[in-house]
């Protein structure tokens, strides 16, 4: 149908336009260019009788106007400081009303598209979200974990943690455990510093779950290939829990925007249900965390999208994760908000969120400065150096949100505690997530995982990277050339750069970390012989005398001007036993002779062991018989051809012959050898000349 072809229009969307193309400045008429525009917005959402939504851009008047607008409104967590806006989901009446109290508001119509375009039904039958098949389901996502821990029994285990509301009320469906996958070495004793990964806790972000998921599966099937992921889970834990808010997520695999958990509480009457960005049940669970609850940035309107819930922990979900937080890392923070943990606190927590392309750390409830801002800026420069986000405070970059998990672990136990807000929409699709979110975001997570034992201190040094062995496989007793690169320049730049600091020392160490007590540690100069820059080669020989035959890994650190070493990084090193050993051929051979005439054969002889190595030749036989005294040195695998020579006598009868035993026998180790056996016959002068035993055109004569 043409956009300006009359037709019936229902009462609401009849309001919606007309609110509009109030917002708009324009008359309700279907021939104008804007109502025909948003007309043709509408006419999906008409067929499909779902409530229409506006990506708006709201000019906010200052910081505590900013606060008051996310707590009223839906956020989508963006905020662009320097023109002055934040984008809230808003109905037509609602940004109509903002216009009247004043606000500028702007609406981003290809967003509004996209927000309101219609979703597939769930059908059982396809895998993934449907329209978003990158992105498993609730339960594809726990069937996959489940089999993965099964699989790797020796380093990962699926453990519940707790209970959805729907699950411990038993009042509709039947609700989901929330589990945690932890991955480490079990063969390995604690304790070990830990890595705590949560995703999905707002329900319609649909990339976290799926990243939180990926990470995983790349951690387990990159144990004993990769040597960083191998050695990280030896001597560190991850504990990831996908779904934090799995109830809420199976309301927005339909399609809704749906935050919050499924608590109904006293609102079940009034929220909107299915629900909207502006009225929906639920409670926000990022906003009902202990520390700090009932602060700024929350809601105590049952319906709003920020509503924190009757109080502090009141949910299932967040009982279950603070309960597990706690469980995980000790308290190491005062009790004072200005009190710092201590440099050296082990472990980091991560919780993942979209979009708008940011890493947040605490305050999130205050703009005041956190007692640990250069250990917690530094970590998370380090990671915007992967994913290319601005990394700051949370109520400097978006606006203050209290009640969020992060400032919890962070606010009470002293762990370094980021949000990261992936991507640049909360149904992002599978294109722009595979290609840009996922690769952006994994190694910036590996990143935090490697720094695990201690944050605030390890990313203030510099990285250990390009780490090469020449050869990676040795014979025990020879060295191997060990190459690196410290580089203590990465650090994301949006919002202002870190400060970096020349190279002052590098270090390694063979199959244990340094931290490990006993440890020897070995030099590492600069390839130009002063360490002066902030990002230098490094250079060392790898003495194996002693090291066992077997894989290896050896351990790069790098330490920069501030005093600061980094992390890590490793890579394998095989050492093999000498062995020597020959082949030759071929191992048996013959031919005819004239009687007094030379009879000449070709050979050839491989080394087959893994060093080089010369090899004597002897022959034993009754007739006269050439052969050279060695052949070498050959190199591992190689091979040279080398001839033997017979003398047919004369006064033996035809058809008599002789049997020459060849023997090839290392110099090194004369009971590694090889036997040719090589039988010569005696014929007529009178027959035919026979043909060459190599194999070629040319007679032995």
């Amino acid at each position: 149908m043409s956009p300006t072809t009359s037709r019936t229009t229902s009462p609401r969307l009849r309001a919606s336009l007309t609110a509009l193309a109030l917002l708009l400045g324009s008359a309700c008429s279907e021939t104008d260019e804007a109502t025909t525009s948003l007309a043709l917005l509408t006419h999906s959402l008409e067929a499909e009788q779902r409530p229409q939504e506006l990506v708006s851009h709201v000019y906010y008047r200052d910081r505590a106007d900013l606060n008051a607008l996310v707590s009223e409104y839906d956020s989508l967590e963006k905020v662009d400081r320097k023109e002055g806006f934040v984008a809230l989901l808003l109905t037509p009446e609602n940004a109509v009303a903002l216009q009247e109290r004043g606000y500028r508001v702007e609406i981003n119509e290809a967003a509004t598209r996209a927000v309101n375009a219609p979703r597939p039904a769930l059908d059982e039958r396809t895998l993934g979200i449907p329209a978003f098949s990158c992105y498993r389901t609730v339960e594809e996502t726990y069937a996959d974990l489940a089999q993965l821990a099964a699989a790797h029994s020796d380093i990962a285990e699926w453990v519940d943690i707790g209970n959805s509301w729907d699950k411990v009320t038993r009042l509709g469906p039947p609700g989901y455990d929330l589990f945690a996958l932890v991955l480490t070495n079990k063969s390995i004793p604690g304790p070990k510093p830990r890595f705590f990964l949560m995703a999905a806790i707002h329900a319609r972000e649909y990339t976290t779950a799926e990243t939180a998921t990926r990470f995983a599966e790349q951690l387990v099937n990159g144990y004993n290939v990769d040597p960083d992921i191998t050695w990280m889970l030896d001597h560190s834990e991850v504990h990831i829990v996908t779904h934090s808010n799995p109830d809420g997520r199976k309301i927005a695999e339909q399609g809704y925007l749906q935050r919050k958990n499924r608590n109904p509480g006293t609102a079940s009457q009034t929220c909107s249900n299915p629900p909207t960005s502006s009225s929906q049940y639920g409670v926000d669970l990022n906003r009902n965390s202990t520390f700090g609850w009932g602060g700024s940035g929350s809601s105590s309107s049952p319906c709003t999208q920020t509503y924190r819930g009757t109080g502090p922990a009141s949910e299932p979900e967040t009982m279950a994760l603070e309960s597990y937080i706690r469980s995980l890392f000790p308290d190491r923070r005062g009790p004072n908000r200005g009190d710092a943990a201590p440099d050296d606190t082990a472990g980091v927590m991560i919780t993942l969120h979209s979009y708008s392309e940011l890493v947040l750390f605490p305050w999130g409830d205050s703009s005041s400065p956190v007692p640990n801002l250069a250990g917690l800026r530094a970590l998370g420069k380090r990671m915007s150096f992967f994913n290319n986000y601005e990394a700051c405070q949370v109520s400097t970059c978006l606006y203050e949100a209290a009640g969020g998990t992060d400032d919890y672990a962070y606010g009470e136990l002293g762990v370094a505690s980021y949000t990261i807000e992936m991507g640049n929409d909360f149904f992002e699709s599978c294109s722009a997530f595979e290609s840009d979110v996922l690769p952006r975001n994994l190694p910036a997570l590996m990143y935090a995982f490697k720094v695990a034992r201690r944050p605030y201190q390890l990313s203030h040094g510099p990285d250990s990277r390009l780490l090469t062995l020449t050869p990676s496989t040795v014979i025990q007793g020879t060295p191997s050339r060990l190459r690196a690169t410290a580089d203590d320049t990465r650090f994301g730049a949006i919002g202002g750069a870190e400060p970096s600091h020349p190279i002052t020392a590098a270090r390694y160490s063979v199959d244990q970390p340094s931290w490990v007590p006993g440890t020897p540690v070995f030099s590492m100069g600069a390839v130009d012989g002063v360490f002066s820059s902030t990002v230098e080669a490094l250079i060392a020989n790898v003495n194996t005398n002693g090291l066992a035959p077997g894989r290896h890994t050896i351990f790069v650190e790098s330490r920069d001007a501030s005093g600061a070493w980094g992390p890590p990084s490793a890579l394998f090193l095989t050492v093999q036993l000498p062995t020597r050993a020959v082949g030759v051929t071929p191992d048996s051979t013959g031919t005819q002779g004239l009687r007094g005439q030379l009879v000449t054969y070709t050979l050839s002889a491989t080394n087959q062991g893994n060093m080089p190595d010369s090899f004597q030749v002897s022959v034993d036989a009754a007739w006269r018989t050439w052969a050279p005294v060695s052949v070498g040195p050959l190199a591992v695998g190689e091979s040279t051809s080398f001839q033997v020579t017979v003398l047919v006598p004369t006064n033996v009868p035809l058809w008599a012959s002789d049997t020459a035993q060849v023997h090839v026998a290392s110099l090194g180790d004369s009971l590694k050898a090889a036997t040719a056996s090589i039988v010569t016959t005696a014929m007529s002068n009178n027959l035919p000349a026979p043909a060459s035993v190599d194999g070629s055109d040319d007679t032995t004569w």
